[in-house]
């Protein structure tokens, strides 16, 4: 799936429609940006690279949501994988301004298809050592400030925490929750520095 291509969501809305005749639930836990738009290059990334990171982070939400809201019964669920936007990170560049972005595109999203029933959020995770992650130039230094700093501690090497929570959005028990962001990143969010 390219989430990109509108062909790629008309042909997957058809073969969930035939296959299951509706989905109960989405995880979209997609995000891009060229190298020349992470990595200490934000004064430096050309327009077509800060294009590119909003189209594939912020925008696909609203594409995929979409595509998908008619196969979307009354009490399902649409749940994006954020990074905390609220800051500027080091690093991070124009990716956080498209997080910062996906995080507005969720409101608008959550405003939208709630009349239908259908609740959409997010999970701000703290930093995990997937594939693309580990691609992030500087993403070592990210990872190190949550092991100092989160007072429930971090590992990096867990992903079942943050799908835990996942889940949890995904489920019933989640059913008058829309337009949220839930941190999910140690207590990180909630202090300015690690405690001595």
């Amino acid at each position: 799936l390219d989430v990109n291509r509108p062909e790629d969501l008309e042909a997957l809305a058809s073969e969930l429609k035939e296959r299951w005749g509706q989905v109960d639930g989405i995880l979209h836990a997609i995000a891009f940006a060229p190298e020349d738009a992470l990595g200490g290059r934000f004064l430096t990334t050309p327009a077509e690279s800060a294009v590119a990171a909003f189209q594939t982070s912020a925008f696909s939400l609203k594409a995929l949501g979409a595509a998908l809201a008619p196969l979307m019964p009354s009490g399902s669920s649409i749940v994006g994988l954020d990074f905390d936007a609220s800051l500027a990170w080091p690093i991070y560049d124009w990716m956080g301004v498209a997080k910062a972005a996906l995080e507005s595109v969720s409101r608008y999203l959550a405003r939208d298809l709630g009349p239908s029933g259908i609740r959409v959020n997010l999970v701000s995770a703290g930093p995990l050592g997937t594939v693309a992650a580990r691609g992030i130039p500087g993403f070592e230094q990210l990872a190190e400030l949550w092991k100092q700093a989160a007072p429930l501690g971090w590992d990096v090497d867990d992903p079942g925490i943050v799908a835990g929570s996942i889940c949890f959005l995904l489920s019933d028990l989640a059913r008058g929750i829309s337009g949220e962001i839930i941190h999910v990143d140690g207590g990180f969010h909630a202090v300015g520095a690690a405690s001595a």
